[in-house]
């Protein structure tokens, strides 16, 4: 069973209204409104606290977070994958293929990749870090536009050109 969301917060911020859904657990997703419409707000400590990191964020004043994650109901491979996606340091990128690496099969860059895809906390859980081994841009949920400019607000000397990528 999915756990309910309790609180939704919205934040006005560069990309455009950003929704962020939270259980009495932690955060269970953020999105984009695409069409401008927002949910009722009923905000709970999660989803505010979310919205206060996130406009830190955005306001370059913030480049790690710390709120609490409700991820029930995701398989146990996905949160591996998203845990080690909150690992890549703010600014810097890593490969498909060094993601997978570093989960011990480099075998499963699909599986990684598809798990990053399904990432419902963008921008704290940073699946748009993740980027080709030849630096391109590739596959973000929120559209590589989102994920230019996300790359870009944390590194403009090294992201507002072509990628370069790391290990780690």
């Amino acid at each position: 069973m999915e756990t309910p969301v309790a609180g939704i917060s919205t934040i006005l911020c560069p990309l455009g209204i950003i929704i962020i859904g939270a259980s009495d657990k932690g955060l269970r997703y953020i999105s984009i409104s695409k069409d401008g419409s927002i949910p009722p707000v009923g905000e709970n400590k999660h989803s505010a606290e979310a919205k206060r990191q996130l406009s830190e964020y955005f306001d370059r004043k913030r480049d790690t977070f710390d709120v609490a994650l409700d991820l029930e109901g995701y398989t146990a491979f996905q949160q591996r994958v998203w845990q080690k996606l909150t690992e890549i340091p703010f600014g810097k990128t890593i490969s498909y293929a060094n993601l997978a690496t570093t989960l011990g099969d480099s075998k499963c860059i699909r599986a990684a990749a598809a798990a990053n895809g399904k990432n419902p906390i963008p921008v704290i859980i940073p699946c748009h870090r993740v980027i080709g081994s030849d630096g391109s841009l590739t596959g973000f949920a929120l559209g590589l536009d989102v994920k230019q400019f996300l790359l870009t607000l944390e590194n403009d000397a090294r992201f507002g050109t072509k990628q370069a990528v790391m290990q780690f």
